[in-house]
């Protein structure tokens, strides 16, 4: 089960709004998304969660880059929500490398190797695009600072984050009534 929310910073104080995802593809689209929440080009956030699993939380200030910060990337990966935050910048891989090779299926077998002995190759058996994607945080856990959640009370929420960094904003009972 995920929860998304739009919270738009204005003069009056936080606005929330819930937000569909399903026709986001892409963190281009999402940051499109906020930035409509807000004319005025005010900070927005759009804060996801699904379940206990993860979280992330998206900063769109204007017409700035937005930035993300994601609580476990090994689970958000297997989301196709979370698959839309974990961008290539994000997760420090080259968007170039490879991107030819991920439309075929190699998985070494071609030339007779069988697959037990690519795996006993990569030393830990492990496949690459799995190594590409690490368990924990990614992103920018100071993306609320000034806001007044601190890097290390982001990277300490757990279980229902949205609400904690609702509460932490001021905004809990804006929050509330989209939820």
């Amino acid at each position: 089960m995920y929860f998304a929310a739009l919270l738009a910073r204005t003069e009056d104080g936080w606005e929330a709004s819930d937000t569909e995802l399903d026709d986001v593809e892409t963190l281009a689209d999402l940051a499109d998304l906020a930035r409509e929440a807000s004319p005025d080009e005010d900070t927005v956030l759009v804060l996801i969660e699904q379940e206990d699993a993860w979280f992330g939380v998206v900063r769109v200030d204007g017409e700035e880059d937005p930035r993300i910060y994601v609580s476990d990337a090994a689970a958000a990966a297997r989301s196709s929500y979370g698959e839309i935050l974990l961008t290539d910048e994000l997760l420090g891989r080259d968007p170039d490398d490879g991107d030819d090779l991920d439309a075929l299926d190699l998985d070494g077998t071609e030339d007779g190797e069988s697959e037990d002995e690519e795996a006993d190759d990569d030393g830990d058996g492990a496949a690459g695009s799995a190594d590409a994607v690490p368990h924990g945080p990614v992103g920018d856990a100071a993306v609320l600072d000034d806001l007044g959640v601190s890097e290390k009370e982001l990277r300490s929420m757990t279980t229902d984050a949205v609400t904690e960094i609702a509460e932490s904003l001021g905004a809990s009972e804006t929050l509330e009534t989209v939820r």
